[in-house]
């Protein structure tokens, strides 16, 4: 045999081998590749086949992309599904979205039956909730967010969730998810912690969460307590928005801690000095102050002159003049100046004077009794018969009354 028909031989076989060799691809085939280019709305990727393939933006994701860097990185390694093939044109089109939709239907299943918690990234703020990359396009309801209302997700876009699968639906292409549901679970978990690391009369910072007609929640590090409307200050409170607003810090004293109900009572008030510690340091005997008279009794007045602090106007401190119940004078609410007489902070008590404030009317000067005069004139002379001679008239007047019945 010649040399030429040898090696004509050699070729043919070799390209034979060559066309063997040749993946035949058709429609739907799965394929693994790696990514070789990332443009803005495509991808390129090398699977081994005569000619590159491509990957549209809308094939690399169920969720909506911006870029195609976003999808895939250069080097990559990742399985796709032909959606395209024409020899001719040398045009392969692939899909990742599709292999990524049946796996994570799979998973997403295991992970619903397991309660396992995985992570998302936000992907779309929509109306009515967030739209993440699970996968396939997975949805997160408003309400499932967070644990709080939250008024605006604007900035949620490409944080990453926590989320629980709570409902899927392949047939309509639904999965739901909630992040709410993790975590209220690590709350109550770590709730029933910090409660049973709480003591009475324990003093801790915490955040005002929420205001109600009888009280205000304070976060004391992630459980709240409530802080009762009559321990929010030592003065009468007719709102708890007089004394705080949501968001504010504040120390309160722990004042009970019921763990079977998971309920915590504090108190604001308690981690303040008291108005008679106050009252100590703020009245010395002998001042005069003004205050508001509080109530009316038989024996005198009560008079706040701080709030929490009254003090007792005896009736005799009243007034001047004598007075036979407080009414004649003083009336609830009026204001006063009194003066301090003693005062007694241990014992809660202070004595109080309205009439040491007051200068004493002068006294009135009494008339002055008649006296007889030394110079009397004599008085008129009248003359007197003796005795006998008296007693011999009546016995003779007498004596002839006597002698007619004769």
């Amino acid at each position: 045999m010649s040399e030429e028909i040898k090696v004509e031989q050699t070729e043919q076989a070799t390209q034979e081998q060559t066309m063997g060799d040749v993946t035949v691809l058709k429609r739907g085939d799965v394929v693994k590749g790696k990514i070789i280019k990332v443009d803005n709305d495509q991808a390129f990727v090398d699977i081994g086949y005569k000619y590159d393939g491509v990957i549209p933006l809308r094939e690399l994701s169920s969720v909506q992309l911006d870029d195609a860097t976003q999808g895939v990185q250069v080097g990559q390694e990742v399985e796709l599904r032909i959606v395209k093939l024409n020899d001719a044109r040398e045009e392969l089109i692939l899909s990742k979205r599709s292999i990524d939709s049946e796996k994570a239907w799979e998973q997403l299943s295991a992970h619903m039956e397991s309660k396992t918690i995985l992570e998302a990234v936000v992907a779309e703020v929509v109306k009515g909730g967030l739209v993440v990359d699970v996968g396939l396009r997975g949805f997160v309801p408003a309400s499932m967010v967070e644990r709080g209302f939250v008024e605006d997700f604007s900035d949620y876009k490409g944080r990453t969730l926590r989320l629980r699968v709570k409902e899927m639906d392949r047939e309509k292409n639904k999965v739901i998810l909630s992040q709410k549901d993790v975590l209220d679970e690590e709350y109550e978990a770590g709730k029933k912690e910090i409660i049973s690391g709480l003591t009475v009369g324990q003093q801790l910072s915490g955040t005002v969460q929420r205001l109600t007609q009888f009280g205000a929640f304070i976060d004391i590090g992630g459980v709240d307590g409530l802080v009762h409307i009559s321990e929010m200050a030592w003065h009468h409170v007719e709102s708890p928005s007089e004394v705080v607003k949501e968001g504010d810090q504040v120390q309160v004293q722990v004042l009970k801690v019921d763990p079977a109900n998971e309920r915590i009572s504090l108190s604001i008030k308690a981690t303040q000095p008291g108005p008679w510690q106050q009252a100590a340091n703020q009245f010395k005997t002998g001042e005069i102050v003004t205050g508001t008279v509080k109530r009316l009794v038989a024996f005198g007045a009560f008079v706040e002159v701080a709030p929490g602090v009254e003090g007792l106007v005896h009736i005799s401190q009243i007034a001047h003049r004598h007075i036979g119940t407080p009414h004649e004078v003083l009336k609830e609410g009026q204001e006063v100046n009194v003066k301090i007489l003693e005062i007694n902070a241990d014992e809660k008590r202070i004595s109080l004077s309205i009439k040491e404030t007051e200068e004493a009317p002068a006294a009135e000067a009494k008339p002055e009794r008649e006296r007889p005069s030394r110079n009397r004139e004599p008085r008129e002379h009248v003359d007197i018969p003796p005795a006998q001679s008296l007693t011999l008239n009546l016995g003779e007047r007498f004596g002839d009354k006597l002698s007619k019945f004769k």
